[in-house]
């Protein structure tokens, strides 16, 4: 075993194998010249499950996050043939680290009460956030990398061409309540030359920041829990970098402080208006309006909860819909509580000021109906 594979950590602790596996088919990711811990040992497991209750009971974080939970569970992640070894049955599933982490979700949500974990994981394990009674691997949420690389695909293109990607967006919902998902604008998506948020949206000024804006106000309202990486709140226009502080001199641009201001907004809104929260991870806390208005980049949905719902309505092109009709699911008169276009976000305040009455004319399989103005690559929150 190569001794500059985590040299300043566990490796060979004393002389030997003892934290990590000693057969390298299983102990080693090479291309991360990291090594792999021993799950199969009461030792090793019992300082791992030590480690993350010192950090929720003496330190009183609010949870851990499990990174590259896949390279755990797999025998033959990233590994190729006759570079691993099958598990007793000839499986490529990890059968020790699969008791480890179920163990360590049930040690850490009994010991340290209202305590989360989340999984970084990248493929279709089922049932990663699932109790492990019932089967599962115990997580309170999973990371949803598909959502966020297909999100993020969409948006890279120009507005014209988004139409022939509108699927990117629509796919999503049919595997959302699969899992207790968090959809996630982390650390990995502004490093390693994949350039910042705002660096990623194509388009003039104006138009880079609308569509951040879009993104957010998309990531919101849509079904899971939100996880913005520091900096993103401040539209940091160039990647992440660790030796140095965030750019906070920025919020004295009206730009960079109206994109601050929609990520308080959003987070208030998404706090106070319980159909935007109360079923994340349910479906019926979700339903699409209009899905397939690919020719018009549009988007539209409910959310709702047991008492009432909000309308969200989503432009991905710069071109304002004025009179679009929009189905709601009840009459009533509505009012516009959100929208991404606003003056103060940096916006050119399209919208719908005034009051909405419904109408009765059945429109995307509701009974009444609205007329509205669709701001240019915004989105508007509607309710009663």
């Amino acid at each position: 075993m190569q001794l500059a594979f985590d040299a300043h950590g566990l490796a060979r602790f004393d002389g030997s194998a003892v934290f990590e596996y000693a057969d390298t088919r299983k102990g080693e990711h090479a291309e991360w010249g990291t090594l792999v811990f021993n799950y199969d040992r009461n030792e090793v497991r019992s300082f791992l499950y030590s480690s993350a209750l010192y950090w929720l009971k003496e330190f009183h974080f609010d949870g851990l996050r499990v990174d590259a939970v896949a390279s755990m569970l797999y025998l033959d992640y990233s590994r190729k043939h006759g570079e691993w070894s099958p598990n007793i049955y000839g499986g490529n599933e990890n059968l020790e680290a699969v008791h480890f982490l179920r163990r360590l979700n049930e040690l850490t949500h009994a010991e340290a009460p209202g305590s989360i974990t989340v999984a970084e994981e990248s493929t279709a394990w089922p049932a990663v956030s699932r109790p492990t009674q019932h089967g599962g691997l115990g997580f309170s949420m999973k990371w949803n990398m598909g959502w966020m690389h297909d999100t993020l695909k969409y948006l890279a293109n120009d507005p014209v061409h988004r139409r022939f990607h509108h699927n990117l967006l629509t796919f999503g919902p049919i595997y959302a309540f699969t899992e207790n998902f968090v959809l996630p604008l982390s650390h990995d998506e502004v490093v390693h030359g994949k350039r910042s948020l705002l660096g990623r949206m194509p388009g003039d000024d104006w138009q880079r920041f609308a569509n951040l804006r879009l993104l957010y106000t998309f990531q919101w309202t849509y079904p899971g829990k939100k996880l913005l990486f520091m900096g993103c709140e401040l539209a940091q226009p160039w990647e992440w970098d660790h030796r140095g502080s965030l750019p906070w001199h920025l919020l004295n641009e009206p730009a960079h402080g109206g994109i601050r201001q929609l990520v308080a907004d959003l987070n208030r809104l998404y706090r106070e208006r319980g159909p935007l929260h109360r079923y994340d991870f349910e479906p019926r806390g979700f339903q699409w309006l209009r899905w397939d208005d690919a020719e018009n980049s549009l988007l539209t949905f409910v959310r709702r909860d047991d008492d009432s719902e909000v309308i969200v309505a989503l432009n991905f092109t710069p071109v304002p819909r004025h009179g679009y009709r929009v189905g709601l699911p009840r009459e009533g008169r509505y009012r516009e509580i959100f929208n991404s276009d606003s003056r103060f976000y940096g916006g050119s305040d399209v919208g719908n000021p005034l009051p909405l009455q419904s109408e009765p004319i059945p429109w995307m399989d509701q009974a009444q109906s609205v007329v509205v103005t669709l701001p240019p690559l915004a989105g508007i929150v509607l309710a009663l």
